[in-house]
């Protein structure tokens, strides 16, 4: 049975499924929050000497990324230790792009609509909000979007929002901006979703792409020690014809 099972995944998970990377790569010139270059790569050696060897410098939090509990608070969580369970997660997408403006904060009465549509968000899942700010990362003035006193504007949400994913039991939650906490005072989403355990991934990417529901979250950091953030691979897994690969599986299993 193990082998048919196996046999299924392969041919019903997999080559039924796409995936869609909510990464952006990594370069000299990708936006920071200081607005400094964040990444460094240099060459050590190269082909003529029979290989290439690189080195890497780089800010902790720059490009997608993600910020555990350790990143505001002493003891939290580190980013080596967050569950896979936390990390591999079913997805939901709240997709404001159409309404977020550089000063937009997503309210608790917003979320609260959006589950009317897709039901209640479930516990232990993660939650995106797509605002179109992506569009802008080849531009790093533009992404950081300071005004003449230097304070940045760009979209997050409103910490009443960050209270109501807390009571919904989500593993973390996701932006496709430099931070969810946008134009807030002080940082009241990070200090809300970090200071009860979960991750905070910034800076994602093709969320356009990504269903309202249904979709999994598959976010890897490097396993670093006493690390507060990491980069990221960020990845949706979208099923096709979920029921019929239910189906099909459960009668798989059985035979």
């Amino acid at each position: 049975m193990n082998s048919k099972i196996n046999h299924f995944m392969h041919q019903n998970f997999l080559t039924n499924a796409t995936f869609i990377d909510l990464t952006h790569m990594l370069d000299g010139k990708v936006p920071t929050w200081s607005g400094g270059c964040g990444f460094h790569p240099e060459i050590k050696m190269d082909y003529e000497q029979g290989l290439r060897v690189m080195t890497y410098k780089m800010h902790a939090g720059v490009g997608t990324h993600m910020d555990a509990p350790s990143h505001f608070f002493r003891d939290g969580m580190q980013i080596g230790d967050i569950p896979l369970e936390q990390l591999i997660t079913p997805l939901y997408h709240i997709d404001m792009s159409k309404e977020a403006g550089p000063d937009f904060l997503l309210t608790a009465e917003q979320i609260l609509i959006f589950e009317k549509r897709v039901g209640t968000i479930a516990k232990g899942s993660a939650l995106v909000l797509s605002t179109g700010w992506s569009k802008r990362w080849h531009d790093g003035s533009a992404y950081r979007n300071p005004d003449a006193n230097g304070r940045m504007h760009f979209p997050g949400f409103l910490g009443e929002a960050a209270d109501l994913l807390v009571e919904r039991g989500v593993a973390g939650i996701g932006i496709d901006t430099l931070s969810p906490d946008g134009t807030n005072d002080g940082f009241p989403v990070h200090n809300k979703i970090l200071g009860t355990g979960r991750y905070i991934l910034e800076n994602l990417t093709q969320l356009e792409k990504v269903p309202a529901q249904g979709a999994f979250l598959i976010a890897l950091p490097p396993r670093i020690r006493e690390g507060a953030e990491a980069v990221v691979r960020a990845v949706a897994v979208i099923q096709k014809k979920i029921l019929t690969v239910c189906l099909l599986f459960f009668s798989q299993a059985v035979m």
